[in-house]
């Protein structure tokens, strides 16, 4: 049974929230939307649509730069920063004038040169052709879009992972009408690897890893186990046929097995996710799981890799905000500080009637842990 949990905190957080999960068995649901203190707005403007942010913690463990559209997917790349751990966010920077043209959602990430260690920040912008932008100086500076080869594809790139010997891995998917010019939509979706040598400077091209038209599996999150030795592709299944899937790797990025399908617990779209101090891992995305009492909001996932593993629901589901709209909201940054505070930043629908913005939650899971201890309500409760 699922077992949904008000917001609000304990006067002391009490650590036997862990145990009392263990005893009680059973994943469990936690709604922070009701929290409204913990929800910081990082960008918002009447009228005019924000949406689709990505995040990138620098190695000062405070520094978060965030890109995002002004527009669905496409509209021109918005950069803001927080110097506190996203307490506070920056006004819009300056960046070079073609990110006004982007065509779909920009995706940033930290890479660094295996040759010279020039640490690089990243941004993609996908479509035909997918295209990238490169600062050497932590965001401060840019250079313009420029397309990294003659292919393109959606979402690219949701993950970019470092692979052994100086090597990174990106990946995204695409329907036919992007990978190559001209193209046409197709029933079959298909997603693509694609890896660098020379620390993100230039890209190979595309490998087929899977394709298919009964079920569409698509926007690959990538996450690398705690001992370093094998990588899971969670992936959303846009027919919404079955859940979302999964895929492993187990030598870098060279073969992955068959997908199979995650539990309900995992089913949602665009994954993204950070491993906590003690080695719990959460994954941020929008919810789709069927029949699931906060289906279309953001939502956040606590458990192990194991879990994932071994096909297990996991510890908590946590609603993080509501979404006023069925689906659209949750392409999620997540990052995680280094006293363990997890900064969560995502657009949705906040205000009904209202554009969606661009918000930030935080949280620990020492946070949930106590939550867990407080009184429950049955899912028809939370739901009338």
């Amino acid at each position: 049974m699922i077992r949904i949990l008000q917001a609000a905190l304990p006067a002391a957080l009490l650590a036997a929230g862990a145990a009392a999960q263990e005893a009680d068995g059973g994943i469990r649901f936690i709604d922070l939307a009701p929290d409204t203190a913990r929800q910081i707005v990082v960008d918002r403007e009447p009228g005019q649509y924000l949406g689709h942010p990505t995040t990138v913690l620098l190695e000062d463990g405070r520094t978060i730069l965030t890109v995002y559209p002004k527009g669905h997917g496409r509209g021109p790349i918005v950069l803001k920063r927080s110097e506190d751990g996203g307490l506070t966010w920056s006004d819009r920077l300056p960046v070079p004038e073609n990110w006004a043209t982007s065509l779909e959602t920009p995706t940033i990430h930290r890479v660094i040169d295996p040759a010279t260690g020039a640490r690089r920040l990243i941004v993609f912008s996908g479509l035909h052709p997918i295209r990238m932008a490169s600062s050497g100086d932590d965001g401060a500076t840019w250079t313009a879009l420029a397309p990294i080869g003659p292919y393109g594809g959606i979402v690219a790139m949701g993950s970019v992972e470092p692979l052994a010997g100086g090597r990174y891995g990106a990946w995204f998917h695409d329907d036919g009408r992007f990978f190559r010019e001209g193209g046409t939509r197709s029933e079959t979706m298909t997603l693509y690897q694609i890896e660098s040598a020379d620390g993100g400077m230039h890209w190979g091209e595309p490998r087929v890893l899977f394709a298919a038209d009964d079920i569409h599996l698509c926007e690959p999150g990538v996450i690398r186990s705690p001992d370093g030795r094998e990588l899971a592709m969670l992936l959303r299944e846009n027919r919404r046929a079955k859940n979302s899937h999964v895929m492993f790797s187990e030598d870098e990025a060279a073969t992955w097995t068959d997908p199979r399908e995650l539990p309900l617990s995992l089913t949602g779209d665009r994954h993204a996710g950070r491993y906590a101090p003690d080695g719990r891992l959460l994954l941020s995305f929008r919810d789709t799981a069927k029949d699931s009492p906060t289906q279309g909001d953001w939502v956040a996932w606590v458990g192990t890799y194991d879990d994932i593993r071994g096909g297990r629901e996991g510890r908590y589901r946590v609603r993080l905000m509501d979404n006023h709209h069925r689906w659209d909201c949750a392409y999620p940054g997540v990052e995680v500080l280094p006293d363990g505070t997890f900064v969560l930043v995502t657009y949705g629908h906040w205000v009904e009637g209202e554009e969606p913005f661009v918000a930030c939650v935080r949280l620990t899971l020492a946070e949930l842990d106590a939550l867990a201890t407080t009184g429950t309500q049955t899912e028809e409760e939370i739901t009338r």
